[in-house]
């Protein structure tokens, strides 16, 4: 990686807004068909959802941040409260590696990306 490179944000690396836009359209269009978890989002306005998810992965991943949504451990305790654990949190976060890998984002981005992701497991598990 050359020095410029090691300077620039995962979110730069990864593409900028239309990576990250790209990643999230496929991404929930992966979780909404999945069994396992797609439950979590009976009630929920996934235009409001996709729009919060793209603030969010721009900020977590060191773009601008516009994100203006609440705390993970706060918006997710209902899910929890539904039964939302370990399992799902997994079967999230296989979807968001097979999105990178499906979009063709370089393996060691992909794994910058799923611990980024990986950090907020205990307060989206409400642990």
């Amino acid at each position: 990686m050359s020095e410029e490179e090691a300077t620039k944000t995962l979110y730069e690396r990864i593409g900028g807004e239309a990576a990250v836009d790209a990643a999230v359209e496929l991404f929930y269009r992966k979780v909404l068909s999945d069994y396992r978890i797609n439950r979590f989002f009976d009630k929920t306005d996934m235009e409001t959802q996709i729009a919060k998810q793209k603030a969010f992965f721009t900020m977590a991943f060191g773009g601008p941040n516009n994100y203006t949504g609440g705390d993970m451990r706060s918006v997710h305790a209902h899910l929890v409260k539904m039964g939302l654990d370990d399992s799902h949190f997994d079967a999230v976060m296989e979807h968001l590696g097979a999105t990178l890998v499906e979009l063709g984002v370089p393996g060691d981005l992909i794994g910058e990306a799923a611990a980024i992701a990986e950090s907020t497991r205990n307060d989206v598990l409400g642990k």
